[in-house]
This record gives C-alpha cells, structure tokens and sequence, in this order.
C-alpha cells in the first residue's frame, strides 16, 4: 500500500546528501528519473505539497538503498531538492534510514557541516558517541 511521504529535510548540497549515502551504504543515482515505489497511488493519505498523482515515481536523481526495495527520490524544488519515499513497511526504507529518516538526515547534517568547515578552513574530528556523532573544529 503506498504512502508516499515528504522527508523533512531541505537538501541545498548534493554533495553532502552524496558523501551521507556514501557513508550509511547507500548509493546515490545521479540522473535516474525514476524510484522505486508501490506503484499505484491509494489515496489513503494526503500527498506532500506540491506533489500530484502524476509525479508520483519520477524525480532527478535516487537513492538506493541496497537491503531496501523501494528507494528515495530526490527532487528539485527551486534552488533545493526534496526527498520523497513511500513509507510503507514491506518496502523496505524505514528500517534503514530510521523513524522519519532520522539516520539519514543526520548523517546529511554532518557532511554538511564538515563540508562548509573545510571550505572555510576549518580542520575537523569526527568523534562517535554513544548517542550520535561529535563534530570538533579547530584552525
């Protein structure tokens, strides 16, 4: 059954969203059109904003995640990107990019923040925790 959902996240660094794939096992389809989804709208919930029926499976680029058989869409909104999935459980992607992404978007935030670090200069450790990641700066 689809449920195709909006990950909270708006991605403004393909190449951070790149390096976080790279990291978690994912990979990153530069120029697939299309991904992988139940296949049929249901209509059991509403769809994202901005997203109509017919725009449902295509997007810009993708991210497959390897043990998953459904995937994400990456999709450009303006001068971002979007990350659609469907949500449904026999897919697949919960179970590896975590509860509304979480695994995913952090791994997106760290990337993030370690690239901008660098491009200003920046040296950094990256330390895990128990619970999460320790990002240290220093000159």
């Amino acid at each position: 059954m689809s449920h195709i959902s909006k990950i909270e996240l708006e991605i403004r660094d393909l190449q951070s969203l790149k390096d976080a794939c790279k990291k978690l096992g994912f990979q990153f389809m530069e120029g697939q059109k299309h991904y992988q989804w139940y296949g049929k709208w249901v209509g059991n919930q509403p769809l994202p904003d901005g997203i109509n029926e017919k725009d449902l499976g295509k997007c810009d680029h993708t991210i497959h995640v390897p043990a998953a058989v459904f995937e994400i869409g990456i999709v450009r909104r303006g001068n971002a990107h979007i990350l659609l999935w469907d949500s449904w459980v026999g897919g697949g992607l919960q179970k590896h990019i975590g509860k509304d992404a979480g695994t995913l978007k952090q791994a997106y935030a760290i990337e993030s923040v370690k690239r901008e670090s660098r491009r200003k200069g920046y040296r950094i450790t990256e330390k895990k925790m128990k619970k999460g990641v320790r990002l240290s700066l220093s000159f």
